[in-house]
């Protein structure tokens, strides 16, 4: 039988080797936030803005050590992606479908500093999608002043399947509940009863406005700044492709 001595160093090696060759807190927060996501949170509209929390440590912040890494935002926007796909079966209805999904672009504008040990929150929702791509916008916030810190915009590529389709179908799925009598609304089809994500707050109603004559939310119109944002992208493309 080997020393115990031999047997640590042999674990401690065998944790630095995997350490050197994968990237070990991702993918451990990536299971969580799926673990999490799963057992943990409720299950959410398509259409709905879901939020996760993070915090600034050492581990993030750049070599002036007093802000976060610029880098390190589009990281957590993966996190923040996973809990919105797990919550609202976005991803599994995909792959259900034969298809994927890959990132296929993404912007962000940062308008101030994450401090060190700063406590912010991801709001995740989806603003636009065509047949092939779905648009997600993340925002930075930092609950104690409700200022949005950063911004992000990500277009989700969806292979082998149809966005539309899938989104059409997501649209259609009973969950959350429809509102079958509310005072004021004339289409009872277009209220969704939500839960929050503060469990000390009442439930509340989102009326989605306007509706489809099926009575689905209506596809919303393409932001102005995505408009842009596609265009600067097809110039880009256009010129990679003559060679600039």
């Amino acid at each position: 039988m080997l020393p115990p001595c031999y047997i640590v160093i042999a674990v401690l090696g065998a944790l630095v080797l995997l350490h050197l060759l994968f990237e070990l807190h991702y993918f451990t927060r990536s299971l969580l936030t799926v673990v999490v996501g799963l057992f943990c949170k409720k299950n959410r509209h398509i259409l709905d803005t879901l939020s996760v929390r993070g915090i600034c440590l050492t581990s993030d912040i750049d070599v002036l050590l007093y802000h976060m890494n610029n880098a390190r935002y589009l990281r957590e926007v993966d996190f923040a992606r996973i809990d919105f796909y797990q919550r609202t079966g976005l991803l599994s209805h995909i792959r259900a479908k034969g298809g994927g999904v890959v990132q296929g672009a993404a912007t962000i504008r940062y308008r101030r500093f994450i401090r060190p040990f700063t406590i912010f929150r991801i709001d995740s929702r989806i603003i636009y999608w065509d047949s092939t791509s779905i648009f997600m916008e993340h925002r930075f916030v930092t609950p104690k002043d409700n200022f949005v810190r950063a911004i992000a915009v990500c277009r989700q590529r969806v292979i082998d399947c149809n966005a539309e389709e899938i989104m059409t179908d997501l649209l259609l799925r009973p969950e959350p509940k429809m509102a079958n009598q509310l005072t004021g609304v004339t289409n009872p089809s277009a209220v969704i009863e939500m839960e929050p994500e503060d469990k000390d707050n009442k439930m509340h109603t989102v009326v989605l406005d306007p509706v489809r004559p099926d009575g689905l939310p209506a596809k919303p119109a393409l932001p102005l700044e995505v408009a842009k944002w596609l265009e600067s992208n097809e110039i880009s493309s256009a010129n990679l492709r003559n060679g600039c």
